[in-house]
């Protein structure tokens, strides 16, 4: 592997994430405690043909600083040169989770439909559920058509505390 992913690790209030860079870029925003330990890690390193490398970068610290507004309720909207790894389809996706305004919901459903191919809703949700930079494409923000808050990488209590915290900073 001739790709190095810097990565180091962020402890939110809802849990603990792993931030990686490659080429100046965020590659990977993950929960340390996921629903498929490994899965997202492994996608990442094999299509960037890259290994983690624990060490600082300056990206890796400007995610850092930015969670950190989040968290703290200054900030809603994220300004990081993000690198996506992923097919054209799952591209798409993401790049439509990006519209999703903080504070809002979408169902996955109305993401295919968003997207132009409402039929597609498992496929969307696994798109979903691939993405490797979550907060920062949110993710989280996408529910079920009955308002369930169907799974989530980080887990449904993950989920449910990031709804909920930026519900509460738009009542603000």
């Amino acid at each position: 592997m001739k790709n190095k992913i810097l990565i180091q690790h962020y402890c939110s209030p809802c849990g603990e994430l792993v931030l990686g860079s490659l080429d100046n870029r965020l590659c990977l925003c993950n929960w340390v405690e996921e629903k498929h330990p490994g899965r997202v890690e492994r996608r990442l390193q094999r299509l960037l043909e890259a290994r983690f490398e624990q060490a600082s970068s300056s990206v890796v610290q400007e995610a850092m600083r930015q969670l950190d507004q989040y968290f703290d309720g200054g900030r809603k909207n994220f300004d990081m040169p993000l690198l996506f790894a992923g097919t054209s389809f799952q591209k798409q996706v993401w790049s439509a989770l990006l519209s999703i305004p903080y504070g809002a919901t979408l169902s996955y459903a109305a993401l295919a439909l968003q997207i132009g191919v409402p039929s597609a809703v498992r496929a969307v949700a696994n798109a979903n559920g691939a993405n490797a930079l979550s907060l920062f494409i949110p993710c989280h923000r996408v529910i079920g058509s009955n308002h369930s808050l169907t799974g989530y990488g980080g887990g449904v209590a993950a989920k449910k505390f990031l709804l909920e915290w930026e519900q509460n900073v738009c009542r603000r």
